[in-house]
């Protein structure tokens, strides 16, 4: 409400002027002036002054995986100015935590004139955003009601809080369903029909611990100690480009221990331009296959780490193969061409699967065995593939191979970590329901619940779920529609209320999730609220930001602490009890900040950090190092699998191929294998959709964070990448509008000609807002890549394979 406050709807500005004017008309005339209109005018002068610039601290907390300092400058309750961090060096490990373009329009998106005002209920159909203006209270007894009734009914399972990453960052304004204050509240009342996995490493996160038994990857910053770097699908130029300072840092390590860096994707990334020594195009989804043909160089010319394949790892070979696997059931012969395939993974074959030269395969298998150390790492690009899972396992294979693992400069084969300082979160009591879902697979648990099991849909917690979802919690998250898969036929699941009864979205934005609310209720940003939130990644510097309210809260906008305490105190006082624990928001983060203390006594008081803004720290230990302990002492310190080793072959994922239930085009191995998968690069729809079809995380966005800020789009436009191969072949220049479609859906958007895409295949930015006439020929005028996506998911994880699509383009 930066103009107009309760004041009979006169504005702020004009009640002070048409004063001001009054005064100085009194002045002009002589006229004396009793004492209350003194003061009166005193006050008026007062008010007419220029404001101080107040200087606040606050941070971007989207989910990019950085997590920016801002210094916000406020003038009369608005924010005028946005900088970054000033503290600091140039250096890494005490750097400037500087924030990218996204975080710097952060007014933009605080003073949005499209930022929602007020509690709203639906009056038209779900997705034609149409909305009344109502109270809080009616809002709040509304969903009360509506959950009593659902939990009556069909019990807690038939509630689901649905994936959400919008204030990832936040801490007592998470959104991360698992961690956020929905999660608590439902917990606090019976609990919830919980996921697992996450839109972005559902594969990876999945399938690296049967390797591992976690996930882990050395810091960036170990790069330093590094002479090769090879990155599959990792572009952290674009998908991290700020805040840690990964890519600078990147650039300062490859300069210390001037390591070759190659980049292998089917895209030329702002990582690779001008930063790498060679860039190796890739079809999407082959990953694996690229690996087979490395690996059979490595063996044939005795490249591997021997000695290290015979200590650390099970199903090398025969002789560390598991009594329960089959013969010849190992790698080396899954790559010799002696296993149950039969074929060789000679680097021709990986070629005619992976478009890469024969003799380029060979050079870059030699280039990885002879240097040591070599960082091998993916990003999360390469796993959100229909075979994804294979793909993870199958890259952490080079390190495993070679013997890069456990050592300074080497790496895993996933992606970098980071160091991180103490942080307590707000404690959530345990969730009373433990079934669990996928959560790429909540529309199908709208449609089919009952029918869901254990072996065929990844439920787990029990066999199958008992009742379907009815009542959904989305609180700072875009993926109803915007972030899901096929937009259209989850627009027709939604559309008919029979299934899901009740939709609770909570937002600062009429985004396209939120035309499917039954209930919308307007937020608060982090930077309008107190909070404290670390870094994500940045490589070997930990820090902690302190968020102070920028303004004053405008309109009728509420904090999340009290939407949540609101409906708690309506559903029953001990639920509010149990939920609130007596204490405010800002007594939440004290108390959490004490028991940070008492693990941490090095970290500043409550009052210097909030006074700081920001306080940093240097990983102690110099960089993290995956798996360190395990390769020092692997009898005292065993890995988390079932052996206590790397699992190369996985007893565990031989028993689950043997007794899930799978289409024929999907494979589960126990073995890192290269699968072809449906809609892949040799699919048989290539016929009729020629073009695979990939999304990229954009500059202008996070997912759909900050998509709808005018300058960021001005500065990066949404285009669908074309190679000058298939777009002559179809007449289409650079900046043609032109058709991206399939079976499930249309999307118009121009066209960048560009060589940085290998033939074959089309990309586009991912998280553009849908924008399309649903009533009509649903033809996606936003670019949003989701209305060409499909619903199937990945064979193991569960997960949504949205880079794995088949398309054709056409000139409009």
């Amino acid at each position: 409400m930066s103009d107009v406050e309760h004041h009979g709807g006169i504005s702020r500005r004009a009640l002070v002027k048409s004063t001001a004017i009054g005064s100085l008309a009194l002045a002009a005339g002589g006229l004396s002036l009793p004492f209350g209109l003194k003061s009166a005018a005193a006050a008026v002068q007062q008010a007419v002054q220029p404001a101080a610039d107040k200087v606040v601290w606050g941070a971007c907390s989207v989910n990019c995986g950085s997590r920016c300092a801002l210094r916000l400058h406020v003038k009369d309750d608005e924010v005028y100015w946005v900088e970054t961090d000033n503290t600091g060096e140039d250096i890494y490990g005490n750097h400037q935590v500087r924030a990218c373009l996204r975080g710097r329009s952060i007014r933009r998106r605080i003073n949005h004139p499209d930022r929602l005002n007020y509690p709203m209920k639906r009056v038209g159909k779900r997705g034609e955003g149409k909305f009344e203006r109502i109270s809080w209270d009616e809002a709040l007894d509304t969903i009360t009601k509506s959950l009593k009734g659902v939990v009556e009914k069909y019990g807690n399972e038939a509630v689901y809080i649905n994936y959400s990453s919008g204030i990832v960052g936040g801490n007592i304004t998470r959104s991360s369903p698992y961690a956020s204050l929905v999660a608590r509240l439902m917990n606090c009342y019976g609990g919830f029909l919980s996921h697992y996995g996450t839109y972005s490493t559902a594969q990876i996160a999945c399938a690296m611990p049967y390797t591992y038994g976690t996930n882990d990857g050395n810091s960036t910053s170990d790069i330093e100690n590094s002479k090769l770097v090879v990155m599959f699908g990792n572009n952290p130029a674009e998908t991290r480009m700020s805040g840690g300072g990964i890519t600078y840092f990147l650039e300062q390590a490859r300069e210390r221990s001037n390591a070759r860096m190659i980049v292998i994707d089917p895209r030329y990334t702002d990582t690779a331009a001008g930063r790498e020594d060679e860039w190796i195009p890739i079809r999407p989804g082959t990953d694996a296959a690229l690996v087979a043909g490395i690996a059979w160089v490595l063996i044939d010319e005795n490249l591997v780490d021997q000695p290290f394949l015979d200590k650390y790892c099970v199903g090398y070979d025969e002789k560390t193969l598991p009594a329960d696997a089959p013969a010849n059931g190992h790698y080396k012969a899954y790559i010799l061409g002696q296993g149950e395939d039969g074929t060789a993974k000679t680097p021709e074959w990986a070629s005619r699967i992976t478009g890469i030269p024969a003799d380029r395969i060979i050079k870059l298998a030699r280039e990885i065995g002879s240097a040591k150390p070599a960082y091998i790492c993916q990003g999360w690009g390469p796993q959100r593939q229909a075979n994804g899972e294979l793909t993870s396992r199958a890259i952490a294979m080079l390190p495993i191979l070679t013997g890069n693992v456990g050592i300074n400069g080497g790496n895993s084969g996933a992606r970098e970590s980071t160091y991180t300082i103490t942080i307590e979160r707000m404690p959530l009591p345990d969730n009373p329901v433990k079934t669990q879902i996928s959560c790429f697979s909540w529309t199908d648990a709208i449609v089919r619940g009952p029918e869901m099991t254990a072996t065929r849909d990844g439920v787990r917690g029990k066999d199958k779920l008992d009742v379907p979802i009815k009542f959904i919690w989305n609180y700072a998250g875009n993926t109803i529609t915007n972030q899901h898969s096929d937009i259209n036929k989850t627009h027709d699941i939604l559309q008919d209320e029979t299934l899901c009864e009740t939709i609770v979205v909570i937002d600062n934005f009429m985004t396209s999730s939120a035309k499917y609310a039954d209930i919308l209720l307007p937020d608060l940003m982090t930077v309008e609220q107190e909070d404290i939130i670390p870094n994500d990644y940045a490589g070997n510097m930990g820090y902690l930001i302190f968020l102070q309210p920028v303004t004053a809260p405008k309109f009728e906008r509420k904090p999340i602490y009290w939407i949540m305490s609101e409906v708690a105190k309506r559903l029953a006082p001990d639920v509010y009890q149990q939920f609130t624990e007596g204490r405010t928001q800002e007594e939440w983060l004290k108390l959490l900040y004490a028991k940070m203390l008492e693990k941490d006594p090095k970290l500043p008081s409550y009052e210097a950090l909030k006074e700081m803004g920001i306080y940093k720290r240097k990983d102690p230990n110099g960089h993290f190092v995956a798996y360190k302990k395990f390769r020092d002492d692997p009898e005292a310190n065993p890995l988390k699998t079932p052996s206590g080793k790397i699992e190369i072959y996985s007893s565990q994922l031989a028993k689950i191929a043997n007794s899930w239930e799978l289409e024929k085009d999907e494979t589960i191995s126990p073995l890192p294998v290269y699968a072809s998968t449906f809609d892949g690069w040799d699919a048989p729809e290539r016929s009729q959709f020629p073009l695979q079809m990939f999304g990229f995380h954009f500059k202008a966005r996070t997912h759909s964070s900050y998509g709808n800020i005018d300058i960021l789009q001005a500065a990066c436009r949404q285009e669908v990448w074309l190679n000058p191969v298939d777009a002559g072949q179809r007449g289409i220049k650079n900046g043609d509008l032109v058709r991206v479609f399939n079976a499930r859906g249309e999307l118009r958007i121009p066209a960048k000609v560009t060589p940085r895409i290998m033939p074959g295949v089309s990309a586009m930015g991912q998280g553009a807002w849908h924008e399309a006439n649903m009533t009509g020929d649903r033809v996606d005028h936003g670019s949003c890549i989701n209305t060409l996506t499909t619903h199937r998911p990945s064979p193991l994880a569960k997960g949504n394979p949205q880079h794995t699509n088949l398309v054709q383009i056409e000139k409009v």
